[in-house]
């Protein structure tokens, strides 16, 4: 069983996509795809037999969790689900002082947690790969499996228009990296004041130099959608943002994606969110469950993308 040619991420971080080259990311996709459809002799191959993760939850999760716990189970590898209350860091033992603990005992460790600089500390700190599973202000894993739903359901990543509508968030910003690594021309649309950070424009600007890809901007989002090849929303309040639900209901109001908006798109473009997903807020339900929603598609591919990281990072 032959796989696409990796980057080399044996044994390194996966904090950001910034570390990835177009290549590389491509071949992670592609590396994906194939898992995906030959998932059986995957499974009995088992590569990654007697590899254990170590999965630090700071944040509830649904698809990080289940998707890394089952792929590591599919490739014969084991997970466990730490919750910080129950470990000793939760009582106060320091960042650098798990990292070391935790790189005697396991392979590989995932967090999904607030801090970004809580990460980058982990990672300074291991001697094994850590894998950001969800910060504040990154989310890798969600747009490795993004990019493998674009690619499946267009054939190609490059060249297309995606446009995304709504908060300058985690996901967005993690977006913007992915899609100027695959050549993707995104247009953003957000309220004023809720714009993705000037840093991350700049590294995607740079990053999308090398593929032809492009970033644009505009504070109305039906300018945005225009002829776009798919629709991307998110979350109008992410995770520890709940007191400021109201106020950001009043400041979206008019970014919802809707069927008004999602026809100024292109007849065949589809519609992703990353979930999970509040109807009648940040869409309505017409275009969700509609038949140019490909979510579900998109988070069942949660598990075969990080399927793919795993093996790129522990495999042999």
């Amino acid at each position: 069983m032959s796989k696409p040619a990796l980057a080399p991420l044996k044994g390194q971080d996966f904090l950001t996509l910034e570390g990835l080259s177009p290549s590389g990311l491509q071949s992670l996709v592609e590396l994906a795809h194939q898992m995906k459809t030959q998932r059986q002799l995957w499974s009995i191959g088992a590569p990654l037999k007697g590899k254990t993760l170590a999965m630090i939850f700071d944040k509830p999760s649904t698809r990080t969790r289940v998707s890394f716990e089952v792929g590591m189970a599919q490739l014969g590898g084991h997970a466990l689900n730490l919750q910080r209350e129950e470990l000793q860091m939760g009582r106060g033992e320091s960042v650098e002082d798990t990292a070391k603990v935790l790189s005697r005992y396991v392979d590989a460790i995932l967090i999904r947690t607030f801090s970004q600089e809580l990460v980058e500390e982990l990672a300074t700190h291991a001697e094994i790969p850590v894998i950001n599973g969800l910060t504040d202000l990154y989310h890798p894993c969600q747009i490795l499996a993004d990019l493998l739903t674009l690619w499946e359901v267009k054939g190609t990543l490059s060249g297309l228009k995606l446009t995304y509508v709504g908060d300058g968030n985690n996901v967005l910003h993690s977006l913007m990296h992915g899609a100027a690594l695959a050549g993707i021309h995104l247009h953003i649309s957000t309220p004023p004041g809720y714009e993705p950070l000037p840093e991350v424009w700049k590294q995607a600007e740079e990053m999308a130099a090398l593929t032809g890809g492009s970033l644009h901007f505009s504070h109305d989002p039906f300018v945005a959608v225009q002829g776009a090849d798919a629709v991307y929303t998110d979350v109008w309040a992410s995770m520890g943002q709940e007191e400021e639900k109201e106020k950001r209901l009043r400041d979206f109001q008019g970014y919802q994606v809707n069927e008004t908006l999602m026809a100024l798109a292109k007849e065949d473009a589809v519609f992703l969110h990353c979930l999970p997903a509040y109807r009648d807020w940040e869409v309505s339900p017409g275009v969700i469950d509609g038949p140019r929603s490909v979510v579900f598609d998109q988070a069942e591919n949660r598990l075969h993308a990080q399927k793919a990281l795993l093996m790129a990072l522990l495999g042999e």
